[in-house]
């Protein structure tokens, strides 16, 4: 897999290296306190639907309850409207597609874009039975050399694409990061695909469950040197009524 290293203020929507030797998806924003509210899992509640809405197709992603505080801030903003007209400004084949950069919005062709926030980012909030599966919806942030805590951004997020991945790959993966993947989690990304090197790094808050072939179809399109469509792909973000 191509290996991309990040570089403050010169690549700003670029790639870093991770523990597992292999490319994440980044921020470049300050590290700010989160203005979200600290709520607990709605249990007996039904999972919120958003749709996001592009020239390729619709997706409808559910929101996990298991991850209240990306939950709530990502229905807070989606109500304010905030996603309406950015851009998905990353895009890698086989790997994710990324947005939720405000400064996308009415952005000048070929700037270079993935700093832009809200001005707070989000308590990172891994578990280990949300896993980076195709489909799956997960926040971006900055690095670990500026970033211990993890922290994520309070409003870029990613869609994975990924691809198949062998037992004996997610051996060597989770040999190196300290985990063990289940035996179903194996069967996903062996089967299904995703970023299996992403797991607990990244906190994963929702996945697609209508439309996952509109990440396909993002995921394929031309980019230039930053990762960047050549044609900008605009979303709108709506909730789904219960």
């Amino acid at each position: 897999m191509k290996h991309l290293l990040w570089a403050p203020f010169l690549l700003l929507a670029a790639c870093t290296s991770n523990k597992t030797g292999e490319q994440a998806p980044v921020t470049d924003t300050s590290m700010l306190q989160p203005e979200t509210e600290q709520t607990e899992p709605m249990d007996n509640q039904p999972e919120q639907i958003v749709k996001i809405s592009t020239s390729y197709g619709d997706m409808l992603i559910k929101l996990y309850n298991e991850t209240p505080k990306h939950r709530d801030n990502f229905i807070k903003l989606v109500k304010e409207g905030y996603y309406n007209g950015l851009l998905f400004h990353r895009v890698m084949q086989e790997f994710m597609v990324q947005g939720g950069d405000p400064d996308s919005r009415n952005a000048a062709a070929g700037a270079r874009l993935g700093s832009g926030s809200p001005g707070y980012t989000i308590p990172a909030e891994f578990r280990k039975d949300l896993f980076h599966k195709k489909g799956a919806l997960a926040a971006a942030r900055q690095p670990d050399q500026v970033n211990p805590q993890k922290a994520s951004s309070g409003s870029q997020f990613y869609i994975v694409q990924g691809k198949p991945t062998s037992d004996d790959e997610l051996a060597m993966m989770g040999q190196r990061m300290g985990i063990t993947f289940t035996e179903d989690q194996m069967e996903v990304y062996r089967t299904l695909g995703g970023t299996p090197f992403l797991d607990q790094n990244y906190t994963v808050f929702g996945e697609v469950i209508s439309g996952m072939e509109v990440i396909d179809k993002i995921a394929a399109v031309q980019t230039d040197a930053n990762d960047r469509p050549r044609e900008d792909i605009k979303m709108t973000i709506t909730l789904e009524e219960e």
